[in-house]
């Protein structure tokens, strides 16, 4: 009997332990709601005093929108009569208006064909435009041509002419002759010659005075003379 008694006891003290831990553990969770609930409340009363004095900030701003708006109103209704009494004054004119424009159909015909002709005029002043700047591009490129130079003609004397020639040197001769004037790279490739050489060679037909030579730019343009030529086709005409 003593025994239970101990452990009734017992149980009774660890309930009541028991109990007080979770009265002040309750105690505390209350207390610390209640913080909360009171940053709660007045999180919520500056919502609501900001909300407050937005709400008063948008009555201020529709009091002055609905002044503005009476007073517009008020200045239309006005605009409204001087547009009654204008259109009042406008309608015997529109109908006067209609009866020109009955009568002003011949006119607006030929007001469409002098568009028409203008359109025409201006279209071709466009492409007289066109082909003047054209001619002044065409103008502009033959103005930068540069000018043909030809060296000093150096004289020809018969005998000379008449002196013993190098077959390649009567080729290139006979070939400016019946093609007309070339330059050294154009005819080093018919002598199978090197461009040194044909170079050298071309100079030295120039020197001896066989041909003229165009200095305007490079490579220099050979032609031969016209009484060389006239040389060559005496020869071959006393060959024949």
């Amino acid at each position: 009997m003593k025994c239970v008694i101990e452990v009734l006891l017992t149980l009774i003290g660890v309930l009541l332990a028991t109990t007080i831990v979770a009265s002040f553990e309750y105690y505390n969770q209350v207390r610390k709601a209640q913080k909360e609930y009171k940053k709660a409340r007045e999180a919520v009363g500056d919502i609501v005093l900001s909300f407050n004095r937005e709400l008063k900030r948008e009555a201020n701003r529709l009091e002055l929108v609905a002044y503005k708006v009476e007073g517009s109103t008020t200045k239309a209704n006005a605009s409204l009569k001087k547009v009654e009494s204008i259109e009042q004054k406008i309608t015997p004119i529109e109908s006067k208006v209609e009866s020109i424009a009955e009568n002003d159909e011949n006119l607006l015909s030929k007001i469409a064909e002098v568009d028409t002709k203008t359109q025409n005029i201006e279209a071709s002043h466009q492409k007289l435009k066109t082909r003047i700047a054209e001619l002044e591009a065409q103008v502009k490129r033959i103005a930068e041509v540069p000018e043909i130079k030809r060296a000093p003609v150096i004289p020809i004397r018969r005998d000379k002419a008449m002196s013993a020639l190098t077959d390649t040197e009567v080729i290139v001769l006979e070939m400016l002759s019946v093609e007309g004037p070339k330059t050294a790279p154009e005819i080093k490739d018919r002598v199978r010659l090197s461009r040194e050489h044909t170079a050298r060679l071309m100079k030295k037909l120039y020197e001896k005075g066989y041909l003229e030579r165009e200095t305007g730019k490079i490579p220099f343009r050979y032609s031969i003379k016209t009484e060389m030529k006239k040389f060559l086709n005496k020869a071959e005409s006393e060959q024949i």
